[in-house]
């Protein structure tokens, strides 16, 4: 059912964390990490969703992850 929990357990229980990555070419060459992404995990199964911070600036992102 969407919106009442992780996809893959159903547990409520989810946490977020800022990521930067390097891309390709000379970034990742000279390892500038210049993709920034804030992943949604659950804690209890550990699946995660990757969102693009300039996309997402100001979303509530637990929301999006448990689909509301």
């Amino acid at each position: 059912m969407i919106g009442n929990g992780c996809i893959k357990c159903g547990s409520t229980d989810a946490g977020q964390k800022d990521v930067a990555m390097t891309g390709t070419g000379l970034s990742k060459m000279f390892d500038i990490q210049n993709n920034q992404f804030t992943v949604v995990y659950c804690r209890n199964c550990g699946y995660s969703e990757f969102y693009n911070k300039e996309a997402s600036a100001g979303s509530n992102l637990l929301d999006f992850f448990f689909g509301g």
